[in-house]
């Protein structure tokens, strides 16, 4: 799987939920987009890039990423 790929994904919807007025709204927006429409590989590699220093991503999309690690975390069995 490309991080850069999943990186700049990830900008991109946290680009469009910035245009929200509530900051604290968006952040929460995010993480559930990511939840709902990306794939639990896709959620587990962004979440450890993330914890790797989230080289590239946008201040708004680490911080969605780190605020809901339990929420976008893969279900495991």
């Amino acid at each position: 799987m490309d991080i850069q790929h999943l990186v700049k994904m990830a900008n991109q919807i946290g680009q469009f939920f910035e245009a929200e007025p509530d900051r604290e709204q968006a952040i929460l927006d995010i993480g559930t987009h990511l939840k709902r429409f990306w794939d639990p590989r896709m959620r587990a590699a962004i979440l450890a890039h993330n914890d790797q220093g989230g080289d590239g991503l946008k201040e708004i999309v680490a911080l969605a990423i780190k605020s809901q690690r339990e929420l976008l975390q893969p279900v495991r069995h």
